[in-house]
């Protein structure tokens, strides 16, 4: 669940509802917009458009463009964001690194960097944290344009900023928007990865333009999430986990709870590293075992394609549970997708039945940063839209 918490500094804008919200969104997704366009998209008349328009105009989150005729050749003033004036900065946090994107309105990444934790103890992660941010800020020269920070972490998140269970840093009621906010004297809010991530998707991202869709993500963990009317749902179950559990192989390995063929045990890194290492005699890492899928290597083949079915099932599961219009597979161990793209295509189409409509699966080739990335679209949402709070 996605939750705010505010610094010592305040947001740049009252967090906008109602049409006001709408004009705003519009412009951001899809700007510059002709006035009669947004009035037309919007069902608004030309004065409430520009009453609704004049204080998004004199706080500056939209501007003013020039260069556009109307259809009666005058010229026209579309409206659009000014995305060099404001800049936002996402975090990631993983069990063993911080990754950091400062972006701008739209969540173009202006600069990036990540650091090690030498710590996951809150007070050191909070420290090395505000350091990065820091430094990041300072690389992109918007120290005095900096409106909010995002940070995402794979756990479950609840109110005022607080990381109710994040396994992979072994935190429990960890108060990290507070002390972030507290450290960098900026508004924060905190969110599950998995969430922010799919979020950057739908607004800027492989989920543009799409309603329903569903996000696999594959690496450290297993994690699933699905936006239906436009809405990407959050529960208080968000990061828990869940999707991990669920069986893919009866035949499987045991996963670290007992369960035999789970989605973790054929899926995640550790999953896959493991099988192939034991099968070598030696310690193999993720990308070394799918350089000797590609090339041949019969026991990291058999690996990688056994674990490839099982995500084409998890596909399938999907896309019969929820139908959405499309899946997405991300992640930073997305590359069992690529490798193993025969064998999940057919467990995919094995899982549908043959009257089904043809399900799009695309696989998004992403790194950390777009992880930080989606953090910052989590600090857009909220503190300039109003979103998830």
């Amino acid at each position: 669940m996605t939750s705010t918490t505010a610094g010592t500094a305040a947001p740049a804008w009252a967090p906008l509802t109602g049409p006001a919200h709408d004009v705003a969104l519009a412009v951001l997704l899809d700007g510059p917009l002709p006035r009669s366009e947004i009035a037309r998209r919007l069902g608004l008349s030309a004065g409430t458009l520009t009453r609704l328009s004049k204080p998004l105009l004199d706080s500056g989150l939209l501007v003013e463009t020039g260069g556009a005729h109307g259809p009666s050749g005058h010229p026209t003033r579309p409206l659009d964001v000014d995305e060099d004036a404001h800049r936002f900065v996402g975090v990631k946090l993983t069990e063993h690194t911080a990754h950091v994107a400062v972006t701008g309105l739209r969540a173009r990444v202006v600069a990036s960097d990540e650091t090690l934790l030498l710590s996951t103890d809150p007070a050191e992660v909070v420290e090395t944290v505000a350091r990065l941010v820091r430094t990041a800020v300072e690389a992109a020269g918007a120290a005095d344009t900096v409106r909010a920070v995002g940070i995402s972490v794979g756990g479950q998140v609840g109110p005022g900023g607080v990381v109710l269970d994040a396994r992979f840093l072994r935190w429990h009621g960890v108060a990290l928007g507070d002390l972030l906010a507290e450290e960098l004297g900026l508004p924060v809010v905190v969110d599950n990865d998995l969430l922010s991530l799919s979020r950057a998707e739908q607004w800027f991202g492989a989920a543009r333009g799409w309603d329903h869709f569903a996000v696999i993500t594959v690496g450290e963990g297993v994690g699933y999430a699905y936006a239906v009317h436009g809405q990407v749902v959050d529960t208080p179950e968000a990061g828990l986990g869940t999707v991990g559990h669920l069986p893919l192989d009866p035949n499987g390995p045991l996963c670290r709870l007992g369960h035999a063929g789970c989605a973790d045990a054929m899926l995640s890194t550790a999953g896959i590293t493991t099988r192939a290492s034991l099968a070598h005699g030696r310690q193999l890492h993720r990308d070394e075992v799918y350089d000797l899928a590609e090339a041949g290597d019969p026991v990291a083949r058999r690996v990688v394609e056994d674990s490839a079915r099982a995500l084409g099932r998890l596909v399938s599961l999907v896309g019969n549970l929820v139908m959405p219009q499309k899946v997405i597979i991300s992640g930073e161990g997305v590359r069992l997708a690529e490798v193993g793209a025969q064998p999940l295509a057919e467990a995919v189409a094995t899982g549908r039945s043959d009257r089904a409509a043809p399900l799009p699966v695309e696989v998004h080739v992403t790194g950390f940063t777009e992880w930080a990335r989606g953090a910052a679209v989590t600090a857009i949402r909220t503190f300039v839209l109003g979103e998830g709070r």
